[in-house]
C-alpha cells in the first residue's frame, strides 16, 4: 500500500515531472496565460496518461522490444484524438486557444517517459495510478503558473476581474510582461526554488 500511495504523491513534490525531471516545459510556457486553458490541458493530459499506462501495461507482455515505441506512439495518438474531438465538440473556444499544444500531448516527453520507465515493466493498477500521480504533478504546477500569470497580466482569475477597480484608480496597472512566454519561465523558476527550499530531501540532494 505504501508503493502505491508513493506513485500519487511523489510526482507532487520530490519526483515532480516539472520542477524536478525538467519534463513538459514547452506547454507549461505555452498554455499558461490564462487559467482555464492550462486546467483544460491538465485533463486532458491527465486522462491521456492514465489510459496510455493502463494500455500499454495490459499489451506489455505482447509488444516486441524492436517496435514499442511505434505502438506506443499510435496509442497516444488515439486517445489524443478523442480528446481534440471531445473539445472541439464541447469547448470550442478553449480547443481553439489550445491550437496545436492538444496535438502535441502526443509526444509529450513524460508520457512517453512514463510508458517506457514503468508502464512496460509494472501490472495494469499500478501502471494506472502512476500515470494519475505524474499527470497531477504535471497539472498541479500548470495551474499555479496560470494563476500567477493570469492573475497578474489580466487581473482575472479565469476570466473574472478580482481585482477591484478602487486598486487600478490608485495607479494599480496589469503587468503585461507576465502575458509573455520569458514569464512562464521565470514563474517555474522562482517556483522550483521555493520547493527546493522548503523540502528537506531536495536540500540534502
Amino acid at each position: 500500500m505504501a508503493k502505491l500511495k508513493n506513485l500519487l504523491t511523489d510526482p507532487m513534490n520530490l519526483n515532480n515531472p516539472i520542477t524536478i525531471q525538467v519534463l513538459g516545459i514547452c506547454s507549461a510556457l505555452a498554455i499558461t496565460v490564462k487559467l482555464e486553458p492550462a486546467v483544460v490541458m491538465s485533463i486532458s493530459v491527465l486522462f491521456v496518461m492514465a489510459m496510455a499506462n493502463v494500455i500499454i501495461s495490459l499489451l506489455r507482455n505482447t509488444i516486441p522490444t524492436r517496435i514499442r515505441i511505434i505502438v506506443q506512439l499510435v496509442v497516444i495518438a488515439f486517445l489524443v484524438i478523442i480528446v481534440d474531438q471531445v473539445l472541439k465538440a464541447f469547448l470550442y473556444d478553449v480547443s481553439k486557444q489550445l491550437s496545436v499544444f492538444v496535438g502535441l500531448i502526443i509526444t509529450n516527453c513524460i508520457i512517453m517517459g512514463r510508458l517506457e520507465a514503468f508502464a512496460l515493466g509494472n501490472k495494469p493498477f499500478p501502471a494506472f495510478l502512476d500515470g494519475l500521480g505524474n499527470s497531477a504533478g504535471y497539472g498541479v504546477i500548470l495551474i499555479a503558473v496560470a494563476f500567477i500569470r493570469e492573475l497578474l497580466g489580466f487581473g482575472t482569475i479565469w476570466g473574472f476581474k478580482v481585482i477591484p477597480q478602487p486598486v487600478y484608480d490608485f495607479g494599480y496597472s496589469d503587468n503585461g510582461l507576465m502575458i509573455l512566454p520569458p514569464m512562464a519561465l521565470i514563474v517555474v523558476g522562482v517556483i522550483i526554488w521555493i520547493q527546493r527550499s522548503k523540502t528537506k530531501e531536495l536540500i540534502e540532494n
